[in-house]
Formats: structure tokens, C-alpha cells, sequence
């Protein structure tokens, strides 16, 4: 009982404080009014306002997190309003009753519902030990008392206190230089002495921020110190007398920045992101967000707290998440967290300084979005009881019905993606279900064929659920049945042959028109009429034939097991089964017959030619026998030589050596050297034997010791070989390349040679210095003309045909052609004197005819020409006071020209 009466005094009170937390929730819910929680909001300031010094946050409640609420002041030349509700002062001032009190108004933006709040500022007393401080006088630092040795030397004496540090607060407005303390030295009475300071923020960078006057030694600040930049200061003051000597030991001064709260909080992000999954129970952990405050963390005014100040939506509950106000940790707070209805939340925190203090504290809000995950906590439903497919028979992966299902988790997930299976109705595993990975369908695929006959139609039952089992306190089941109706199309199917391949054994040698047996088809499809008929698609030999109705097989040449189309004594034949559906189909059978063996081959010799000596000894001939047939028809082989002529057995005898080999030998002790043809009797052991006489080719030959053949000659004549052949028909085409060359080579030459022809035959032509160097020219400027004219006139190119744009000034211009002599294609060397005159005469009368006695001509010519002009000439003017003699000196092909010219007889 005490036990119980004690654990009662222990539950009581924290039973009590959740009922307490829990009525202020509802309460705080269920009494939210619009606009301002307190009539009056107070301020308490330590010192006078100075422009943009924050006062005070008035907080406004907005209980549906919707309204958008602008702030006005009652006297906005002093005041004025953030949309935090922070109040600022606009200008500097001393605190009066007349700005103790103003009037601070909300107003909706767009209801332009208006509603106000008194703000109330008062004057922080000031403190007795403060009235008595700044009654002192400023604090005197004096060097502590220095010992002379007796060397002469200086030795700062024992300490034994620490002088304190100097605290002054940031942010100071003066007015500057401030004083701080005044530094003295006990001897500056007899002594004249100047004081200086040195370390970061005298001598030193930030330099100017302290200095000493030299002769009081009043230490002072320049300007107002910053604490988030410089918190201690660290100097040493210094005592010289007037010639620089020093007369006291450096003191140490150490400048404490006490921290004013002057800087906001500042969030780590702006937006910070987060994660929870639905369905989480309360208390579990989302996310943590952080802000940091430059001012001294190890003061108030750097102790942050942080609290949620709006929840959008506010479904299930406006207050579904909590924050711990010191860590910043933030946690739900109630049950109903459902991503199909609510995927992501967004929360305003707010981080305030001073403890979070709405007063005296900064404050900064930033945004928290936290996305609620998705669960397992929705099976997959199909979204029809019943589905339809078909399918026709024969058939494979085709996809018959499509099965849809619903699923109200996030898609392309594990809790979303569904996987379907048969339950029933496919008991020999025909089906199959696919998911499709983009409409996550179940697709009905049929894997093994379908025999219409067999199966019409198949009833299947199949389940749906997802990749991942669904998640715990779930009440739906876990997966959604459906049933699916294939109907099976009946098609056309191939006939086929039972059983396939068919063996039948049969004796060869059998005659044509023998039937061998039936070979049919059946038609799978037997609720269709339909009719089969049979062809024949591949036989070898061509023995067989088929009945196109009935299939019987007939033979229609003779049976052969020795054939070259029987492999392994059987011979394969190709039949050919078809119907008359629509479409109509076919199937093939092969009817293997074996082949059973006759004694139809009669054995030969083997080898059909040998070599033996001249002697009986030391050579014999070992023969075989070669049958086509097989055993019992094939050996053992009997040997025997012929009765007729009689000089086979006079000149050979035969031994049998056993079943299948015996041995041929001279009988005679000299045999002529020739090519001899004996006959051998060989016969078989077949019921009835098979004999056979069969001729042997035997060279009997010259011997050396060895018994080897000495001679040359061969059984078989000698023919040329293969590489013979192929050199020999080389040979000829290289040949017939080399004839083709020299005659192309010829006809080229001709064309060359006809090219060349000058006005006469070249035995008679002695101007081979006009075709050699044809510079026949207007002049050494003039190298581009043609004097293909003076040769053959008749093969120069009409002018029409030049182009356009490219004639020389001294080139003929275009008139119509003079009719100079044409020369014979043979001309007889007399008549060169008149063929010559006569064009001569032509070209003393033709205005177009080159070179031109125009003064263009001369012009193109240039100037210091050293040749003569040729630009007329005539048979009275061209060589009748000349001496040609000399022309017969220079060899028998001038002779001709000396001839003319020379005054000779011809």
C-alpha cells in the first residue's frame, strides 16, 4: 500500500502538468483572436534612443497564417515598424515623456481591417555604484617602485598584484576622445618625464584607436571599438624621460570590448530542407536547424532560442511539429502525417537573442520545408473484376489482356510498383505477367503454345501487390485478385507426319512399280473439314513416287544399296503434306528405307596394274579383291587363272595367301621384259557366289639387285602435268601482251610520223631546220606563233573555232579564206618549184596572210630587233644575186635545195 500511495505522488504531478499542457493547447486553440495579445507593450532602455537602435518586437496573431498585415506608427518621424514587428527609432533623441508613449497599427491589406497596440518606453534607472563611479575621478595606473643594484643597472622589483583590466563596451557614442585611465609614474616628481603606449591599436595595426597624452599620461579612445572584430586589446605603456632614456619597466594594460547586443541571429540557411515519413508516430526526429548571433555567445546577448511562429498547411493540425528551443531540433508533435493528402509542410522559425527574450532580444526567421516521404500504406486495386483477352493457337510471347491497377502511393517506387502473379486457372505455366515499368500494367503473356483442340478457353486468377510488403497498422490487405478470361482462336494448323522420320527395310534390286508402303499426314485441326494431299519434295535417285490421295509409295526405278545417294545403307526421301485451309499449310515427313543387301556386285582386282622382274625371284604381286557388297556377299575371295589362253597358266601361277589377299608369281624362270595382261577369276561367297574375271596389268621389267625396276617407261603413257599446263598458258599470254604492245607502239608512231609530215617526203625534205626550231616568228618577242600553215596549210583550224577575247594584235584577222594550192597527198618532187611559186604568188595577194606590213606589226616587234623583215617576198627578189653553192657541202640531204636554187640542171 505504500508503495502504491508513493508511486500515486510521483505520477500525480506529471499527470497534472501534461493535463495543464494540454488544456493550454486546446485553449490556446480554441480561443485564437486575430490582432494583438497585449493591450500595452513595454520597453525599458538603459541609455537615449540613437538612430536604427532596435526598441522592442510587438507580436501580432494571425491565427489562419493568411493575412498579409502592414505596420504604421502613430509618430513615424520617430518610429518606425518592420513586418517582423520589430520597432526601430528612426532618428536619434534623448528619452522625454514625450516619446514615452505612441501607438504602433496593424492593417490588413486586404480586408483593410485595422487594428492598434500602446508601446510604453521607460528610463533604465541608474544604479547607486554607477552615480558613485562616474563621480571618481578617472582611475590613475602608477608604475610600480624600481630597486638600483649596485652594478648601476635597473631591476623592476617583485610584484605582488596584477593590475586589472580596463572593460569598455562596444558601440560607445562618445563623446571621443573618451578618457580611460591616466598612467603615472611616482618619479615624474623630480623627474620630467613622457609617456607612450605601444601594441594593436596604438602603434600598431588597427593603429589610432588609443593614445597617451605624453606629458599627463591620459590614456583615451579614439572611436567607438567593435567587439565582433577586436574583443581584447593587449598594450604596454611606456615611461622615458626627456632624453629618451627609460626610466621605469613597461606595464602591461589589458582593453576588455564588453559585448552589446548589436548584431541579429543569422540562420546557417535560409531555406532548410527536411525529411519524415507518414505515418511517423509523435516524437519522431525531422531535421535540425541552426543560426549563429556574432555577439558573445557566453552572454545573453549570444544565447539563441529558437520557436515555430507559423505552419502551412495547418491540416491535420496547425501544430504537428515542435522545436526544441535550444538545440533547434525539430520533432513532430502529433499523429496524421498522410503524403496522399499532405506532401510537404512549411514551417517559420524564428531564432531570438537574449534567451529569447521578445523584448530586449534580436530576432531572424528562416523557412523550414519538410517533405513527408512516402510509405507502403496504399496495396495496388485493380480496377476491374473481370478482364477479356484472346489469344490463337500456336502462338508465343503475344500479350492478351491488359490488367490496370490504382495505387495512391508515390509513383515509380518500391511502394508503388506492383508485381502480379497466377494464383490459378494455368496449371501447366502457359501465361506469364509482366509489369510495365511506366503504366504499371500487368501484361498477360503467353510463353508455351496453345492447342486449340486441347484448351478453347482458360480462366486464370491473379493477385496484385507491391515490391515492398506494406508497412505495420495497415488495414487494407495486402494485395488486390482479379480474374482474367482467354478465349484460344482456332487457326489452320500444319499437318504432320506420324512418326516422322518412317524406317522401312527392303531388299535392294527391287523392280520398278513395287509398292513400298503408306506414308500419311494428320491434320491437328479437327473441327475443320479438310482434305490432305501428298507430293513428292526430295528424292535423290528419283526411284520413288506417291499418291497424291492416299500416300502410297511406289518404286519407280530399281533399288540400288551401292548408289552414291545411300549413306549407312539408308536412303533418305523428302514428302510433302498439304491442306486446303485458308491460309493453306503444309508439313514435310522423311521415309528412310534401309537397304538390305543382294550379292549383285561382282569382286575385281585390286590393284588393276603391278610391276614384276623378268624373273620369278626375288619379286611376287600380292592382289586383293574389290566388292561393292557387304558381308555375307563380299569375302572370303576365291582365286583362280583361266584355262584359255594357255599361256597363262604356262606363265603365271596364283597362290591364295588367305580369305581376302593372294599372290601372283612368273612361273616360267625368264619372261621378256613388256606389259602383260592376265586374267584372274576371283569369286565371292555369296548365296549364289558371284565370279567374275578380272584383267591385271602387269609390267615385267628389268631388275637391279634390289628387285627394283630399272626402267624408264611407265604403264601409263606420260602426260603433261598440271604446272606444266598452267606454264605453257602463260607463256602464251605474255606473249600475245608483248605483240598487243608493239602494235600500239606502231600505230602511235604512224600518228606521230603523220603529224610531222612536211609538204614533201621526208627523204626529199631539207627543211629540217624549220620544223626544229619554229621561231618563225615577228620577232624574239614573238614566240607564240603558229607555223603550221607554211607546212600544210590545208590542217590549220578555222579562226572561228578560237575563242573569244585572246587574239594577237599581228595575228590574221578574220576574213574569208584565201583558196591557196592544196598539195597532192604524193606530190612528185618536180612539181615542189610550182607548188611553191603558186602559194607564193597567193600570199603576196592575201591581206590576211602573216606577218603584216601594218605598223602594229613593227610596234609588237620592239625595238633593237636584229632580225631583217621577212614581211614580203617574190620569186624575182629571193635569190637571184645569192651564191647556193655552199649548200652542196653540207651533206646529201641539201643536195636537192643546191639543186634548185643553184643553178643546177635538175
Amino acid at each position: 500500500m505504500c508503495r502504491i500511495v508513493g508511486a500515486s505522488r510521483t505520477l500525480l504531478p506529471l499527470l497534472a502538468a501534461l493535463l495543464q499542457a494540454s488544456v493550454e493547447a486546446s485553449g490556446e486553440i480554441a480561443l485564437c483572436k486575430t490582432g494583438f495579445p497585449e493591450d500595452v507593450y513595454s520597453a525599458v532602455l538603459s541609455q537615449d534612443v540613437h538612430e536604427g537602435q532596435p526598441l522592442l518586437n510587438v507580436k501580432f496573431s494571425n491565427c489562419n497564417g493568411k493575412r498579409k498585415v502592414q505596420y504604421e506608427s502613430s509618430e513615424p518621424a520617430d518610429f518606425k515598424v518592420d513586418e517582423d514587428g520589430m520597432v526601430y527609432a528612426v532618428r536619434s533623441f534623448p528619452l522625454s515623456s514625450e516619446h514615452a508613449k505612441f501607438l504602433i497599427y496593424a492593417q490588413d491589406k486586404e480586408t483593410q481591417e485595422k487594428w492598434q497596440v500602446a508601446v510604453k518606453l521607460s528610463l533604465k534607472p541608474t544604479l547607486p555604484e554607477d552615480s558613485v563611479k562616474e563621480s571618481q575621478e578617472i582611475e590613475e595606473i602608477v608604475f610600480p617602485r624600481q630597486v638600483t643594484k649596485h652594478n648601476g643597472h635597473l631591476q623592476r622589483q617583485k610584484r605582488d598584484w596584477v593590475i586589472p583590466p580596463i572593460n569598455l563596451p562596444e558601440n560607445s557614442r562618445g563623446p571621443f576622445p573618451q578618457e580611460l585611465v591616466r598612467i603615472r609614474s611616482d618619479r615624474d616628481k623630480n623627474l620630467s618625464l613622457r609617456y607612450s603606449v605601444t601594441g594593436p591599436g596604438a602603434d600598431q595595426p588597427p593603429t589610432g584607436i588609443f593614445i597617451i597624452n605624453p606629458i599627463s599620461g591620459q590614456l583615451s579612445v579614439t572611436k567607438p571599438l567593435d567587439r565582433e572584430l577586436i574583443a581584447r586589446f593587449h598594450l604596454r605603456a611606456h615611461a622615458v624621460d626627456i632624453n629618451g632614456n627609460q626610466v621605469e619597466n613597461p606595464i602591461d594594460i589589458v582593453i576588455n570590448v564588453i559585448d552589446m547586443n548589436d548584431n541579429r541571429p543569422e540562420f546557417l540557411h535560409q531555406v532548410w530542407n527536411g525529411t519524415v515519413p507518414e505515418g511517423s508516430k509523435p516524437g519522431t526526429y525531422v531535421m535540425t536547424v541552426t543560426a549563429i548571433d556574432a555577439d558573445d555567445p557566453n552572454a545573453l546577448n549570444g544565447m539563441l532560442r529558437y520557436r515555430i511562429l507559423s505552419q502551412a498547411p495547418s491540416t491535420p493540425s496547425p501544430n504537428m511539429f515542435t522545436i526544441n528551443n535550444e538545440t533547434g531540433d525539430i520533432i513532430t508533435v502529433a499523429a496524421g502525417l498522410d503524403r496522399e493528402k499532405v506532401q510537404q509542410y512549411t514551417l517559420i522559425i524564428q531564432a531570438t537573442d537574449m534567451e529569447g527574450n521578445p523584448t530586449y532580444g534580436l530576432s531572424n526567421t528562416a523557412t523550414a520545408v519538410i517533405t513527408v516521404t512516402d510509405v507502403n500504406d496504399n496495396p495496388p486495386e485493380f480496377t476491374a473484376m473481370t478482364f477479356y483477352g484472346e489469344v490463337p493457337e500456336n502462338r508465343v510471347d503475344v500479350i492478351v489482356a491488359n490488367l490496370t491497377v490504382t495505387d495512391k502511393d508515390q509513383p515509380h517506387t518500391p511502394a508503388w510498383n506492383a508485381a502480379y502473379r497466377i494464383t490459378s486457372g494455368d496449371p501447366t505455366g502457359r501465361f506469364a505477367i509482366q509489369t510495365d515499368p511506366n503504366s504499371n500494367d500487368g501484361l498477360v503473356t503467353v510463353v508455351k503454345p496453345i492447342d486449340f483442340e486441347t484448351n478453347r478457353m482458360f480462366v486464370l486468377t491473379v493477385a496484385a501487390e507491391n515490391q515492398v510488403p506494406l508497412a505495420k497498422g495497415i488495414q487494407h490487405p495486402p494485395q488486390s485478385t482479379a480474374t482474367v478470361s482467354v478465349t484460344v482462336i482456332d487457326v489452320n494448323e500444319n499437318p504432320y507426319f506420324a512418326p516422322n522420320p518412317k524406317i522401312i527395310r527392303q531388299e535392294e534390286g527391287l523392280h520398278a512399280g513395287t509398292m513400298l508402303t503408306t506414308f500419311t499426314a494428320q491434320d491437328p485441326d479437327r473441327y475443320m473439314q479438310q482434305n490432305i494431299r501428298y507430293t513428292k519434295l526430295s528424292d535423290p535417285a528419283n526411284w520413288l513416287k506417291i499418291d497424291p490421295v492416299n500416300g502410297q509409295i511406289t518404286t519407280i526405278a530399281v533399288l540400288d544399296r551401292e548408289s552414291p545417294n545411300v549413306k549407312n545403307n539408308i536412303y533418305n526421301a523428302t514428302f510433302l503434306a498439304s491442306d486446303n485451309g485458308i491460309p493453306p499449310m503444309s508439313g514435310t515427313g522423311t521415309l528412310q528405307i534401309y537397304l538390305l543387301d543382294i550379292n549383285d556386285n561382282a569382286p575385281q582386282v585390286l590393284p588393276q596394274e603391278a610391276e614384276t622382274c623378268e624373273t620369278p625371284d626375288p619379286n611376287s604381286i600380292n592382289i586383293t579383291a574389290l566388292d561393292y557388297d557387304i558381308d555375307p556377299n563380299a569375302g572370303p575371295f576365291a582365286f583362280d587363272l583361266p584355262l584359255s589362253p594357255a599361256t597363262i597358266k604356262r606363265n603365271w601361277t596364283i597362290t591364295r595367301l588367305n580369305g581376302d589377299f593372294a599372290q601372283l608369281n612368273l612361273k616360267i624362270k625368264f619372261l621378256e621384259a613388256g606389259i602383260y595382261e592376265v586374267p584372274i577369276i576371283i569369286t565371292d561367297s555369296g548365296n549364289p557366289p558371284k565370279s567374275n574375271i578380272s584383267i591385271l596389268r602387269v609390267k615385267v621389267c628389268q631388275c637391279d639387285s634390289n628387285g627394283d625396276c630399272t626402267d624408264v617407261d611407265r604403264i601409263v603413257g606420260a602426260g603433261l602435268g598440271t604446272g606444266a599446263i598452267v606454264a605453257i598458258l602463260l607463256c602464251i599470254i605474255i606473249l600475245l601482251i608483248l605483240v598487243l604492245m608493239f602494235v600500239v607502239w606502231m600505230k602511235r608512231r604512224d600518228k606521230e610520223r603523220q603529224a610531222k609530215q612536211l609538204l614533201i617526203d621526208p627523204e626529199d625534205d631539207v627543211r629540217d631546220n624549220i620544223l626544229k626550231y619554229d621561231e618563225e616568228g615577228g620577232g624574239e618577242e614573238d614566240q607564240d606563233y603558229d607555223l603550221s600553215q607554211l607546212q600544210q596549210p590545208d590542217t590549220v583550224e578555222p579562226d572561228a573555232i578560237k575563242p573569244v577575247g585572246i587574239r594577237r594584235l599581228d595575228e590574221r584577222p578574220i576574213h574569208a579564206e584565201p583558196q591557196y594550192p592544196v598539195r597532192s597527198a604524193a606530190p612528185h618532187p618536180g612539181d615542189i618549184g610550182d607548188f611553191i611559186n603558186e602559194g607564193l604568188k597567193a600570199a603576196d595577194n592575201d591581206p590576211t596572210a602573216p606577218p603584216y606590213d601594218s605598223l602594229l606589226v613593227f610596234d609588237y616587234e620592239g625595238s633593237g630587233s636584229t632580225a631583217g623583215s621577212l614581211s614580203s617576198l617574190n620569186s624575182s627578189s629571193s635569190g637571184g644575186e645569192q651564191d647556193y653553192d655552199y649548200l652542196n657541202d653540207w651533206g646529201p640531204r641539201f643536195k636537192k635545195l643546191a639543186d634548185m636554187y643553184g643553178g643546177g640542171d635538175e
